[in-house]
């Protein structure tokens, strides 16, 4: 989907499931940008895969490079929330003469920080949702994982802003699920693995720009959210010392979505950046 005239910025969603909330809060942007929403193979209103085997973050980085093509888009600004952010550092380091500004939000630099956001978030579900927790090791000492239907039920009963929000009301207008594939869950865990919400693995367990973000040319905007649960803040900082040259914001009111949190900061924070 296009929306606006100018410069085209393309928004990949965060998700490597599908669209967890409404990003059309970025058409704010498109008084000065062409907004481009991608929505990857399997998500969104993106055709969904026969075999699971077809999702890998190598098709959603060349993907990305087809639309750009396709699109006749010499240059393009990117910007990739959350596992977009994965796919937007992959995209930038194999085709950096593509990329006239990189912005990362609320994501992931290696899968050692992916691993962080699951032992994080399973801390936390265990301190706050006991129950929660306890129900799932009782299925897990009986050989249920992560991909099982009925542990994917359990996890559901902790609450999206519990894990994502600084503040929770901030998203109870955004509960809506417009898309075909708002959550393709087959492609969660092809992604991340058959356990991935407790050990990562298969391509989100072994991707890693730690050595190569330093050696990026074109502006780079990182960004992360305080109260972010998932990406969290004692790995995003880190982004300081594998990405020196870029410039790194603190959200001190949100969590894992500024762009809903922090609307006005964030939205000015963008139009700067790509003013430069």
């Amino acid at each position: 989907m296009l929306v606006g005239k100018g410069d085209p910025l393309f928004i990949i969603p965060g998700g490597p499931g599908g669209n967890h909330y409404s990003y059309r809060c970025f058409d704010s942007l498109a008084s000065n940008n062409t907004i481009v929403y991608f929505d990857a193979f399997g998500r969104g209103k993106s055709d969904t895969a026969k075999d699971v085997r077809e999702y890998t973050l190598a098709r959603d980085i060349e993907d990305l490079e087809g639309l750009r093509v396709a699109l006749h888009f010499d240059k393009i600004n990117i910007l990739g929330h959350s596992y977009g952010g994965v796919v937007a550092q992959g995209y930038a380091v194999k085709y950096p003469q593509n990329v006239k500004h990189l912005i990362l939000a609320n994501t992931f630099h290696s899968y050692v920080m992916w691993q962080e956001n699951d032992d994080n978030s399973n801390h936390e579900i265990k301190e706050n949702y006991p129950e929660v927790w306890d129900t799932l090791m009782v299925l897990r000492e009986h050989g249920y994982i992560s991909s099982d239907e009925i542990c994917q039920e359990i996890y559901g009963r902790v609450p999206y802003g519990f894990l994502y929000a600084y503040n929770p009301d901030n998203f109870r207008v955004h509960s809506s699920k417009p898309y075909p594939n708002p959550m393709n869950t087959k492609l969660y865990y092809q992604m991340v693995g058959k356990d991935g919400d407790f050990i990562v693995g298969s391509d989100i367990g072994s991707f890693d720009y730690r050595k190569q973000l330093k050696n990026l040319t074109m502006p780079v905007l990182i960004y992360g959210g305080r109260y972010d649960h998932v990406a969290v803040p004692s790995q995003m900082i880190k982004f300081k010392e594998y990405c020196p040259q870029a410039k790194f914001v603190m959200f001190e009111h949100s969590g894992h979505n500024p762009q809903v949190e922090e609307p006005q900061k964030d939205f000015k924070l963008i139009e700067d950046f790509l003013n430069k």
